[in-house]
């Protein structure tokens, strides 16, 4: 079988990995593939710091602001595209580079995970279990899927309602556990050749730094501008729970100060990067980059150039 090269560049938020990715597009002939499932998403830049025309440099970026706000997207439908975009970008001899955050999205996507393909999503169902969430609230729905898939439901969160809506409807149209189509789907070779980088800090602090000073420029450059108009819109769905909306939405509804919105989208900014690393810890795969262990940028990009050559998949 003649494995298609990809490389993966991931870490959590505020690491340097967009930069660090089109960087190493530009040395090694590729181009990147999203692999953030809230950067899908058109009219969300600033809060999901999609890369700017600067920061792509030239580079072809796929996946980027395809959706709308109001748009169910599964990962089923993510794969379906990156997938494609992969190949396209391989058929054409360049490297394909996905980056991102989104570990689900990345570990399906490299592992070959077959999510439910066969099972078409049913909007009777779907409007059934969010009532009930709605009458219930979300950790009902969690408490069912842990009923008939625990294994799912420890690796999901009570509030990813998207998430628990979707296992629980495969699980009552086919009787079967999600996480067990997923183990299924595991048995089928990768069609990929990986290298997988990831970036991190040695000292957490400075990534919580880096995470902070994020969040105040994104402020500036007009984030909450972008937050009013989406709910202004009515848009209120999976797109909103993007963390960098959610949090806007107690200021916005005049519930809480500018500060205090501030505050919890700096302090959920920095759990959510605690769990992308813990979700890469668990791929023994991961060649490590402490980004602040590097004399500087330079050093960090030779370093990573050189673990790509060293994998083979440039050959």
């Amino acid at each position: 079988m003649n494995k298609i090269p990809l490389l993966v560049v991931g870490g959590p938020t505020a690491s340097g990995k967009t930069k660090l990715a089109a960087d190493l597009a530009v040395l090694l002939g590729g181009e990147i593939i999203c692999a953030d499932s809230m950067q899908i998403y058109r009219e969300m830049s600033i809060g999901t710091a999609a890369p700017t025309t600067e920061e792509q440099k030239g580079i072809p970026h796929h996946l980027f602001g395809i959706a709308d706000p109001d748009e169910s997207f599964s990962v089923a439908r993510y794969l379906e595209l990156a997938r494609g975009s992969v190949a396209d970008v391989a058929g054409r001899g360049r490297l394909p580079i996905l980056c991102g955050g989104t570990g689900l999205y990345i570990s399906s996507l490299i592992d070959n995970i077959c999510f439910d393909g066969a099972i078409p999503e049913n909007p009777e169902r779907r409007l059934r279990f969010r009532a009930l969430a709605r009458e219930k609230g979300p950790v009902c729905l969690w408490d069912m899927l842990n009923q008939c898939d625990p294994a799912l439901a420890a690796k999901l969160h009570p509030g990813n309602l998207g998430r628990i809506i979707r296992a629980l409807e495969v699980y009552e149209a086919s009787g079967v556990p999600l996480s067990e189509w997923q183990r299924r789907s595991r048995e089928k070779e990768s069609p990929y050749d990986i290298c997988l980088l990831a970036l991190y800090y040695h000292d957490r602090e400075l990534l919580y730094k880096r995470i902070d000073a994020r969040v105040e420029l994104m402020l500036e450059n007009g984030l909450l501008e972008e937050a009013r108009t989406l709910f202004e819109g009515g848009y209120f769905g999976t797109a909103m729970q993007a963390i960098g909306y959610k949090e806007l939405w107690g200021y916005l509804s005049g519930e809480q100060t500018l500060e205090e919105a501030k505050e919890l989208l700096k302090r959920r900014t920095r759990r959510y990067a605690k769990r992308q690393l813990t979700w890469l810890r668990r791929d023994g795969r991961v060649k490590w980059l402490a980004a602040d262990l590097f004399e500087n940028y330079g050093a960090l990009l030779e370093q990573a150039a050189a673990l790509v050559t060293e994998s083979g998949i440039t050959r």
